[in-house]
């Protein structure tokens, strides 16, 4: 019979809570992060494997299947060339205030994301984000100020589906 421990206990158990508001407040009510601020909402169903090592601050908005990565383990392999002398590498993920992480975006190890900062879905942060950023692309890089992007996002107006589709098939038509 194989026995687990409480860290696994708990992150299998976070896999298997549906609903991503009752999930942040299991991660929350329970520490599972170095530290988290407030309004703070995680929807992927995984936690990264040393999620002490991941602090959020304030109205921090984590978007699904975002991975972040605290270590990698190439010493492994590396270590098999030489002889033994590579050490384990890991590092701390920061994540400042007012930042949304978009969708199967992917954070690398000794990163810190400033306030103010929209990465987009899909994006791979490899270096430090500036306060007030947007960014996309793998590598992460700045397409615009969070003001800029502000601006645009304030100009959108909600639509009913069939309002949305009627729009979109009349923008595709005109390409």
């Amino acid at each position: 019979m194989k026995f687990y421990t409480k860290k696994q206990l708990k992150r299998l158990r976070i896999a298997l809570i549906f609903e991503s508001k009752k999930r942040t407040k299991y991660i929350v009510n329970h520490k599972i992060f170095h530290n988290v601020g407030s309004n703070f909402f995680f929807q992927p169903r995984f936690i990264p494997s040393d999620p002490e090592l991941i602090s959020f601050h304030d109205n921090v908005v984590v978007a699904s299947n975002v991975t972040f990565i605290t270590h990698d383990i190439s010493h492994y392999m590396l270590n098999n060339l030489n002889n033994g002398v590579f050490q384990y590498n890991d590092g701390c993920i920061e994540v400042m205030n007012n930042v949304f992480i978009g969708a199967n975006s992917t954070i690398l190890p000794n990163i810190k994301i400033g306030s103010n900062v929209i990465i987009a879905a899909g994006s791979v942060v490899t270096k430090d984000i500036p306060d007030n950023s947007v960014v996309a692309g793998v590598p992460a890089k700045v397409i615009e100020s969070f003001d800029e992007y502000l601006e645009k996002r304030k100009n959108i107006q909600w639509l009913p589906d069939e309002n949305l589709w009627e729009k979109f098939n009349k923008e595709k038509k005109s390409n």
